[in-house]
């Protein structure tokens, strides 16, 4: 059984099949975002890991769109590696 997808290159099968993976990360300190368990508040974290992956560019765009216009602190999207 063959996997293909639109987006897939097919000069390149095998890249595009691993989900992406964004987080968010603040322009001053360079601190990465978490949201918390207990209360769901944003919290700031130094390690990548520890940080909300959002699944699409779009979402964590979004996101990150809302955070700036709510003045709480320029954020800006890393995409993980």
């Amino acid at each position: 059984m063959h996997f293909w997808a639109p987006e897939i290159d097919p000069a390149h099968p095998l890249e595009c099949t691993q989900p992406e993976r964004y987080v968010l990360r603040r322009i001053e300190g360079g601190a990465y975002i978490a949201i918390a368990a207990a209360d769901q508040s944003l919290l700031n974290v130094e390690e990548v890991d520890r940080a909300y992956f959002f699944h699409t560019h779009d979402a964590a765009l979004r996101a990150a769109g809302e955070l700036n216009q709510l003045g709480l602190g320029a954020v800006d999207v890393v995409k993980i590696e």
